[in-house]
């Protein structure tokens, strides 16, 4: 009996284990939700913010770390984590304490990020593109004099007006996207706080651009050597406020499919149930001949009339 009793609990376990080690999928109104805070940040903070959500235990000691020496920031902090022990992309963020603390203060949303990172990864970068192109129609993505709004192509690039200053702001997804479109997965909601100008003239660790639609994966990160200057391409196309044309990006998700059916079923209900008053009369065919009969009597009838009245007068 005993030996029957392990048997099952070590299938329990190892079924558990399977379970846990199952790769989740995320539909697009989770991917909208997850990427919502920090889609519209500089492509270089972004990327970081993405790959780095792959180490959740590499962001809580750098967020810990940040805690404890809460006046530096920027050359000075990436100087002093130099030689520690983490991922490149959370060195990057050392520089900018603040965003550091709110992935910190959000374990699970920065695990979910991570996991639909590695596994979505196109699909993420077209979500981050629809998400700049809904603050942007909402006149919430712009240039102004801390950063530089562009197109390359059909993908929005945002880069920060000077290769060596990032400014790294606050902003509420409930605003900057306009009347939120999935009522069921909500954003989440980051404490707020003050925009802070971050100047970096050491290495940054910068991976591919979020804007690629197939990026690359390599097993090893590379970390360059040498400062990053990024400079704005020379010919640009500038920010046009109208439109994407409409492309196909596979099926719809299965929240898509549910809103497509739910609004056909309401539809079909709605004509069923309007009652035949409001469908307008129904009107019947008439002939040219009794068409002109009718004609001609409503025509004799006022002299009919004229003709009684003079008699009466007369009599």
């Amino acid at each position: 009996m005993k030996t029957v009793s392990r048997i099952l609990l070590c299938a329990a376990l190892l079924a558990t284990a399977m379970l846990a080690r199952a790769e989740r999928t995320y539909n697009q109104a989770e991917l909208d939700a997850l990427l919502a805070p920090v889609a519209l940040y500089p492509d270089t903070v972004l990327s970081n913010i993405l790959i780095a959500a792959s180490y959740p235990d590499d962001v809580r000691e750098a967020a810990a770390w940040s805690r404890g020496n809460p006046q530096v920031r920027g050359d000075d902090a990436l100087r002093l984590v130099e030689n520690l022990p983490w991922h490149p992309s959370v060195k990057a963020l050392v520089a900018m304490p603040e965003v550091l603390a709110r992935m910190d203060e959000s374990p699970a949303w920065l695990h979910d990020l991570g996991e639909a990172y590695r596994v979505h990864g196109p699909y993420v970068m077209d979500t981050v593109q629809s998400l700049r192109r809904r603050a942007q129609a909402s006149g919430n993505l712009r240039s102004d004099s801390e950063q530089q709004v562009y197109y390359e192509g059909s993908n929005i690039v945002v880069a920060p007006l000077y290769p060596n200053v990032v400014y790294v702001r606050y902003y509420d997804p409930f605003v900057v996207y306009g009347p939120w479109w999935w009522p069921a997965f909500r954003p989440i909601v980051w404490r707020p706080f003050a925009p802070r100008v971050v100047v970096i003239n050491r290495p940054v660790y910068v991976q591919h651009p979020v804007y690629v639609q197939h990026p690359v994966y390599t097993q090893r990160p590379v970390v360059v050597q040498h400062p990053v200057v990024v400079r704005p391409p020379v010919t640009r196309t500038p920010l046009r406020y109208e439109p994407e044309p409409r492309r196909y990006n596979g099926p719809p998700s299965p929240a898509v499919r549910e809103q497509q059916r739910a609004r056909q079923e309401t539809q079909q209900n709605y004509y069923q149930r309007m009652p035949e008053a409001r469908r307008g009369p129904t009107v019947q065919p008439q002939s040219h001949g009794q068409g002109v009969v009718r004609a001609a009597e409503s025509r004799g009838r006022p002299q009919q009339q004229q003709q009684h009245r003079d008699e009466r007068r007369r009599g």
